[in-house]
Formats: structure tokens, C-alpha cells, sequence
């Protein structure tokens, strides 16, 4: 299952207050102004960037559109106006970092309890496949059992006829006059054969069928007490399923909604940030306007003076343009770009997606994690990393939709949380044939492919998969 959640950097957008500003001084409001992020103010959002760039771009236009008129002084805020909003906007990023904790903290709690419901699923999948064991040994000894018990009716029913028989000939029937007894050849030899059938290889046969009987009485009885023992343990295995899918329920909904009291924070955040701005662009724009009123005639003559020297820089290129040799072209067509190939590896095993390692095979709150997770945006293709067949592809609890693969050593590799697939049951695939791309479904807190390894069934015997990749060549790398 994907890990990200939790571990996401949030940058609040700040606001960026220049240097000029922060030492800006004058007759109205001699103290310097105070920074309105502290420490913090270094880092700026693009918005706000963009607004104040603006703002100066404004400010210059005036100055250089208008030199010689004198501007309407523009609005300047009090220092008692900036200080609120300065407040206004640290109380909320307060409450953004408090609520961003329980954010993180409910997050956590959702990773532990979705890992515990992975394992329930896993111990359901083999309960499960358990009792489907059991109900086929109980199906083969029942139809044992009527076998048996048939042919010892047979059995029974041709010594009965053969008795009444012998009854009503008078008696045993001994060998001579039972051959004297014919009245030809025929009758002869069906005499001979009802004398052989009451023989005691007759009655041998007749125990051993009784015996086999019994048998396999007993045999079914065994059977059906395992179907109920495995009955059991598999609803048992379902009701710790359905605990810890309900637990990871109530925990998504518990992040649901402090991701949603933080996006409104977050909204209160920036609004307070752009009420900041705008007090501190008006305090700018003053400012501007001030000095303009007081340096005109210099920016004027200053104009005039960067107007005459980029003339006379621009005949200088112009002139250095005109003496430059063209550039010689290349006579071989040659180029110098260089595609990087990947190669593959000398055993044919492929990785079976991009990504990071999120989670290992390992220990994770006291449950065994039977497989690795691997990182991924929504869509990364996910390859077969060894020819097999598919044995399973669809919806499968806990994952979403997932697809397996039996390869040709018997060991079966199983992709979870897929957001589509495109192979079907039955169909043989090659190594590095694309199977299915990497999602977000089931119990999943972020998109990933969740890569697990059985070797004893599909569902059974989980073998940690890196070993098993290097075994085909494969590196994954990471730090599983």
C-alpha cells in the first residue's frame, strides 16, 4: 500500500517584503517597518511575487509616463493598520500549523490500520482457499463413500439371490448333484457358475467391501469436521476483515475531514496574506510617490542620458554585428545530441514499474507488510517481470482491482491498487509486456503498485519479492 500521506512539504504562501521597503523611512512614519513574516519572509509565493513586481512596474510607468505633472498623493496606511493585518495573518498560519498536525497525526493513524486491514485480507484470502480445500477433499470422500457403499449393496443383493436360490432347490446344493441336476449343456454351466459365486472367495470379497465401507465412512466424517473447522476459521478471518476494513473507514473519513478544516484555514491564511499585501503595496506606492516627487528633474536628465549612451551602444553593436565572419556550418551533418538507451537485463527480468520504495517487506505496527510498495503517479505502466500466465484479473478485495500472474516456476506475483488493466485470464504474457498501469483503489491512502510474491498458490507462502527480482536480474534499488 502507498505511504506518501503524511510526508507532503507545504510551503504557505508568505509575503515578500523588499529591502527598500523594510528600511523605508520618512517624515510621516520614521521608524522602520517592521518585516511582516519575520524570519519566514525569504520565502514567497508566485502570486505575491508577481503583485509586487507589478506594483513597482506600475509605479515606474508613472514616473517615466508623466515626468513633468505632479501625481495625486495615493493612499497610505497607518502603522496600526499594517500591525493588524500583520497579526491577522500570523494567527492564521498558527492555526494552519496546529490543524496541519492533526492532519499528519490522523494520516499516521489511517497507515497503521490500513496496513492491519491488508493483512486481514490476506488471512481471509487463505481461510478462504482453506475451506475450499476442505469442501473438495469432503465432496471426493463423500462420492467415495456411495461407492463403496453401492458395491457392497450389489454385493449383498446378488448373495441374497443366490441363497433364495439354494432355497428353493432343496437345501445346499452340493456340486455332483447340482451338475447331475442340468437338463443340458447350458443349465450346465449356469449350475457351475452359481456353485462358484456361493464359494467363500464370495464371501472374502463381501468383508473387504464392508471393511472399505467403513472406511471410508470414517474418512467422510473426518471431512466434513474439517469443512466445519475450516468454516469456522474463514468466518472468523471474514469478521477480522470486515473490523479492519470498517476501521480504515472511520480513519479516511477522520482525514477527510481535517484536510478539509485545513484547506478552509489555509483560505483564511491567504486571504489575511493578500490583505497584508495590498496595506504594504499602498505603503509602497506612497513611498514611490515621494521619492518621485522629489527626484523628477534628476530622473529626467537621467532619462535623457541612458537614452543618448544605449544609442551609442546599440551603433557600437551594430558596427561589431557587421565586422563578425559568419559562423562556419558543419560540413559531416553530424549532431551532437545523444539518446540514452536503458539496456535490459542479461537474465530477461524487467522491473515491474518506476517509482520509490514506500513500504518494504517487513514489520509495520506489529503486522507482517507481505509485500513491497512502490511509489508511482497515476498511470505508470506496470510490466510483467517474467513470462507467466494469468491466473486472476479483476476486482479483489482490499486492492480494488489487482491481476495475477503464475509463472513458470509455480511462484505467483500479484499487483495491487491498479487503476486499469489489460490483460484478461488465461492469456500468456511475456516479460515486459505491459499488464496494467498503477492507481489508487481499495485501501489505498495515495497511487502505488502494491508487488507481492507467493510461492505456495495464489494466495499462500509470501516470499520477499527483491530477492526474487535479482534472481531474474532485476535491481530495483531503494532502500527495500
Amino acid at each position: 500500500m502507498y505511504r506518501w500521506v503524511g510526508r507532503r512539504r507545504t510551503t504557505h504562501p508568505v509575503i515578500c517584503a523588499t529591502a527598500a521597503n523594510e528600511r523605508a523611512t520618512s517624515a510621516d512614519h520614521p521608524a522602520e517597518l517592521p518585516s511582516p513574516l519575520g524570519a519566514n519572509r525569504r520565502y514567497c509565493s508566485g502570486r505575491n511575487v508577481a503583485a509586487v513586481t507589478a506594483l513597482a512596474a506600475l509605479i515606474a510607468v508613472f514616473v517615466s509616463v508623466f515626468p513633468g505633472q505632479a501625481l495625486a498623493a495615493p493612499t497610505n496606511p497607518s502603522d496600526g493598520d499594517i500591525t493588524s493585518a500583520q497579526t491577522a495573518q500570523q494567527a492564521a498560519a498558527d492555526e494552519v500549523g496546529r490543524i496541519a498536525a492533526l492532519v499528519a497525526s490522523a494520516e499516521s493513524d489511517l497507515q497503521r490500520v490500513t496496513a492491519q486491514a491488508e493483512a486481514a485480507n490476506d488471512a481471509y484470502l487463505i481461510a478462504q482457499g482453506q475451506l475450499e480445500e476442505a469442501q473438495q477433499a469432503a465432496t471426493e470422500t463423500a462420492a467415495a463413500l456411495q461407492a463403496a457403499n453401492d458395491a457392497v449393496s450389489v454385493a449383498q443383493a446378488d448373495v441374497a439371490t443366490l441363497g433364495r436360490e439354494n432355497y428353493m432347490r432343496g437345501g445346499s446344493i452340493s456340486g455332483v448333484a447340482a451338475l447331475l441336476s442340468a437338463e443340458g449343456p447350458s443349465d450346465l454351466m449356469e449350475q457351475a457358475a452359481t456353485l462358484g459365486l456361493l464359494g467363500d472367495q464370495r464371501a472374502a470379497v463381501l468383508d473387504q467391501l464392508e471393511i472399505a465401507r467403513t472406511r471410508q465412512a470414517q474418512a467422510d466424517a473426518q471431512a466434513q469436521a474439517a469443512v466445519a473447522d475450516k468454516d469456522e476459521a474463514a468466518q472468523e478471518s471474514a469478521e477480522a476483515k470486515a473490523t479492519a476494513d470498517a476501521q480504515v473507514g472511520t480513519f479516511q473519513a477522520a482525514v477527510q475531514s481535517v484536510s478539509a478544516q485545513k484547506a478552509t484555514y489555509e483560505k483564511q491564511l491567504q486571504d489575511a496574506q493578500v490583505n497584508l499585501l495590498s496595506l504594504q503595496g499602498q505603503r509602497n506606492a506612497y513611498q514611490a510617490w515621494k521619492d518621485q516627487q522629489a527626484q523628477q528633474q534628476a530622473a529626467e536628465a537621467a532619462q535623457a542620458a541612458a537614452s543618448a549612451k544605449a544609442a551609442a551602444q546599440a551603433a557600437a553593436r551594430a558596427r561589431a554585428a557587421a565586422e563578425q565572419p559568419a559562423p562556419a556550418k558543419p560540413i559531416d551533418g553530424t549532431s551532437s545530441q545523444v539518446t540514452s538507451v536503458k539496456p535490459a537485463t542479461r537474465s530477461g527480468g524487467v522491473a515491474p514499474t518506476s517509482g520509490r520504495f514506500t513500504t518494504c517487506f517487513e514489520v509495520r505496527w506489529g503486522t507482517m507488510h507481505n509485500a513491497v510498495d512502490i511509489a508511482a503517479p497515476m498511470g505508470t505502466p506496470i510490466y510483467a517481470p517474467a513470462s507467466g500466465r494469468v491466473v486472476r484479473a479483476g476486482t479483489a478485495t482490499g486492492y480494488g482491482l489487482a491481476v495475477y500472474i503464475q509463472h513458470d516456476d509455480g511462484s505467483v506475483t500479484v499487483y495491487g491498487h491498479i487503476n486499469d488493466y489489460f490483460v484478461s485470464v488465461g492469456q500468456r504474457v511475456s516479460a515486459g509486456e505491459v499488464i496494467a498501469e498503477v492507481g489508487n483503489r481499495g485501501q489505498s491512502t495515495g497511487p502505488h503498485l502494491h508487488f507481492q510474491v507467493n510461492t505456495d498458490g495464489m494466495y499462500a507462502g509470501a516470499t520477499d519479492p527483491i530477492p526474487w527480482l535479482a534472481a531474474r536480474g532485476v535491481d530495483m534499488g531503494g532502500r527495500c
